[in-house]
């Protein structure tokens, strides 16, 4: 929220620099993330003087240019080539000298220069209106006043305002300090804890009068959706630009001037906080304005010319005959003022936060009205903001008001009862603060103390705060106004030391991340909310588990995940479409679930990779990540933590093309393939993708708490042998192994597979597996009768269970 310095000292008159104000407004929670300078002309005319033309001729070389000498107050006449039909001599003029900075209408910088057009020297730049930002005059040079001295700076001839814009990052709960108002009178509060008593100035209404009664509008209201509708209509205005106060007021914090009507409305808005809407009077059928809801599929054009759907709850305004404005929202196309309108029907109102926030999300509307309305702006302000608006629209635009003040307000909403217990107080805070000071800073924040006990105080606390309605709540306020830097603080330092299993999930993560990273991965954390869309991409995923949200962001947020895959396969399309190929992505999350119970969330790891499995170097040649490469990493993260005895089986998902899950007591630990390219295609990626999901909460219930012991690497060597087998195309790895094993249980270590063949000089239906077995005698060296022994154990059992023959 932007707040400029100049109008915020409307309010109070404060002489202090803008940064010790905003060091200020920050102690009151009201942070200053940043205060930019403005000036209402562009670069404030730094540079530009006034030029006396002493001479002027036809340039030799251009029919439309002119040599001119100019007289800029330094001595000596500088030479000036100029394109302006109406440059003579005599003329007092503005001059931006060799090295002044002007401003495109883009707001874009460029420097003058010494330089030569058409071969005359030019040593500077005679001026037009809009050149100088002081108007949109471009016909020719501006003509000054006679009589000026040359080398005047141009700045002293025009009214210049210069300004300091804070940027406040307000926070949700602080709708009482969404203008100018609200923030100057918690500046107030603030300054009077530094014995600084400073009185609010107050717009006054009192000039405001009915002329006559002859444009009444007739006006019915839901109540419970409007619980207050204020209006009056204003006739005989002339709309045309506003004048130079208002737009620089609106510039200032980043408006663009539209004309007097709306500039009126946007500028009470900033001021008060209050929105306020203005309908051309002459396009409300019947004069009649009703507000309520429409049948839902009721088509409406708003003013950014897109025809919008309504839903049933939309508040709309309407007249007789149609939809006007969706009310606190956005205005429609036709009822809007124009140059041509000359009477309009006010409008300031409160309508239900709720509501209007359901509205604004659902239509995906985020305006500065919306913005106040969805907060809860101040119902006893609406009247008070449009009486403010209407004089300043009789002042600037002309007319009349030509009707009595309508204002529905059928319930009253009350001010919130609430008692303090000072023991309470200092214990939150954790010093004592004089009660004398409790009540002087209740009663600055417009907090009426109803009355005093030696226990605590009861008050009254304004509507418009609808953030303090507890007894928390006020020890907050205290709080912020007396000064968080002043509380005193302990410099003993008290820590308890808490006790931490081995397998805790965040020790574990660590210990996994590390490792991951330092195989090339790089960790990511995706968002949790995703669209609804990516359901129809896998049949394991289902429309009834979806976690719906209420008031989605967008459609693409809508939805709590259920599969951490399609987020890392964001991530992997972003970086493919930076030309980052070789992407190694894991991230820790979890996955969400509705199911007729309740809600489940289930934790993951998920690793996601496409590419090399290095980058490219002259050192190493590059190698395409596969399946056997991610499978050597997902074994090797269970081996990391213990995790043996799991067991291959095919996987049984469509997320997967082709795939394995791993599993122990018939629970899956992990899953892991390459993904289908029906998915892939889905997000853009044309290369191979392969990822694994390791169902993290059953992965860490695994992991064993048994102590290790340590023993010496044997000091007898190792024998190894290899088979090459014929065997069946249906004949696994895993089966010849666990057999291996199982024949030779005591010096049998290790069984790996080093070739497979497949293809010509074979039978049909049959592999060629090459095995290299790894035999070690802790004790004592083996010979080779013991060697050969083992090995024609293992040839016997291949042949009988497996139907092998030696190659």
């Amino acid at each position: 929220m932007k707040i400029s310095y100049n109008w915020l000292k409307q309010f109070i008159n404060l002489d202090w620099d803008a940064e010790k104000t905003g060091e200020l407004l920050t102690d009151l929670g009201l942070e200053i993330e940043g205060i930019e300078s403005f000036t209402s002309v562009p670069g404030g005319l730094k540079g530009i003087v006034v030029g006396h033309v002493l001479e002027c001729e036809q340039h030799s070389n251009a029919d439309r240019l002119k040599v001119t000498k100019v007289d800029i107050g330094t001595g000596e006449p500088v030479q000036i080539v100029c394109g302006a039909p109406n440059v003579a001599v005599g003329q007092n003029v503005p001059v931006a000298t060799v090295g002044t900075t002007l401003y495109d209408g883009d707001g874009k910088p460029w420097e003058i220069k010494k330089g030569k057009i058409r071969g005359e020297v030019s040593e500077g730049m005679i001026c037009a209106e809009d050149e100088l930002g002081l108007g949109t005059g471009h016909d020719g040079i501006m003509i000054l006043k006679p009589k000026l001295k040359p080398g005047t700076p141009a700045a002293q001839l025009f009214d210049i305002e210069s300004d300091k814009v804070f940027e406040i990052g307000l926070t949700p709960n602080r709708a009482d300090a969404m203008s100018h108002w609200g923030v100057a009178r918690d500046l107030k509060a603030g300054l009077l804890q530094k014995d600084i008593s400073l009185e609010l100035i107050t717009p006054s209404t009192s000039s405001f009068h009915v002329d006559n009664r002859t444009k009444k509008v007739d006006v019915s209201a839901n109540s419970e959706l409007a619980p207050r509708y204020c209006g009056v209509t204003i006739d005989g205005i002339t709309v045309a630009e506003s004048p130079a106060w208002l737009q620089n007021r609106l510039k200032a914090i980043g408006l663009v001037p539209i004309n007097n009507v709306v500039d009126v409305t946007n500028y009470v808005l900033h001021e008060l906080g209050q929105p306020l809407h203005a309908f051309d009077l002459s396009k409300i059928a019947k004069n009649k304005i009703e507000v309520k809801t429409l049948p839902a599929g009721t088509k409406f054009t708003t003013l950014d010319g897109v025809e919008r759907e309504l839903h049933e709850d939309d508040l709309m305004i309407c007249d007789a005959e149609q939809p006007m404005c969706i009310a606190g929202v956005f205005g429609g196309i036709h009822s809007g003022v124009t140059e041509k309108t000359t009477g309009i029907f006010l409008e300031s109102a409160y309508f239900n936060p709720v509501s209007i926030r359901k509205t604004a999300k659902r239509h995906g509307l985020n305006t500065d009205a919306s913005f106040r309305f969805e907060r809860g702006i101040d119902i006893n302000a609406c009247k008070y903001a449009m009486l403010r608006a209407a004089i300043l629209i009789t002042e600037i635009a002309g007319g009349e008001v030509t009707s009595d003040i309508v204002d529905i307000y059928p319930k009253k909403i009350e001010d919130h009862q609430v008692f303090l217990n000072f023991d309470n107080a200092t214990r939150l805070i954790g010093e004592e603060i004089p009660k004398e000071t409790i009540k002087e800073i209740l009663t600055s924040l417009e907090i009426k103390v109803n009355n005093v006990t030696e226990g605590g105080i009861g008050m009254t606390i304004p509507a418009y705060r609808n953030d303090v309605t507890r007894e928390a709540d006020v020890i907050e306020e205290i709080l912020r106004v007396y000064g968080y830097n002043r509380i005193k603080f302990t410099e003993k330092l008290n820590a308890s030391i808490s006790t931490t299993l081995p397998n805790e999930d965040y020790l574990v993560q660590n210990k996994i991340g590390n490792m991951l990273a330092a195989l090339g991965f790089n960790e990511m954390l995706a968002n949790s909310l995703s669209t609804s869309k990516y359901i129809a991409l896998s049949d394991t995923l289902t429309e009834t588990e979806s976690v719906k949200m209420l008031n989605p962001l967008s459609q693409d947020l809508s939805v709590l995940r259920q599969s951490m895959l399609f987020g890392t396969l964001e991530a992997l399309a972003y970086n493919q479409n930076r030309k980052m190929n070789n992407v190694k992505l894991f991230e820790f999350g979890k996955t969400y679930h509705a199911h007729p119970k309740g809600h489940d969330e289930k934790k993951h790891l998920i690793l996601t990779l496409s590419g090399n499995k290095t980058e490219d170097s002259w050192a190493v040649n590059s190698a395409k990540s596969d399946f056997f490469y991610l499978k050597g990493i997902v074994t090797t993260i269970l081996d990391r933590l213990g995790i043996v005895g799991f067991t291959e089986e095919r996987v049984d998902s469509d997320l997967y093309s082709e795939g394995i899950c791993l599993t122990l007591n018939k629970k899956t630990l992990v899953e892991l393939g390459v993904v289908s390219k029906n998915i892939t295609k889905t997000f853009d990626i044309d290369v191979e993708t392969l990822s694994a999901d390791f169902n993290w909460n059953l992965v860490l219930a695994q992991i064993p708490t048994t102590t290790f012991t340590l023993k010496p690497i044997p000091k007898y060597p190792k024998v190894k042998r290899d088979f090459a087998l014929l065997l069946d195309q249906s004949v696994s790895f895993d089966s010849l192994k666990e057999a291996a094993l199982q024949t030779e249980k005591q010096l049998l270590k290790e069984v790996t597979l080093f070739d497979v063949y497949t293809g010509k000089n074979l039978p049909e239906g049959k592999k060629s597996y090459a095995l290299s077995f790894t035999i070690q005698d802790e004790r004592k060296t083996l010979t080779d009768k013991q060697i050969d022994k083992i090995m024609a154990k293992l040839q016997q059992r291949f042949e009988r269970d497996f139907g092998a023959t030696l190659r």
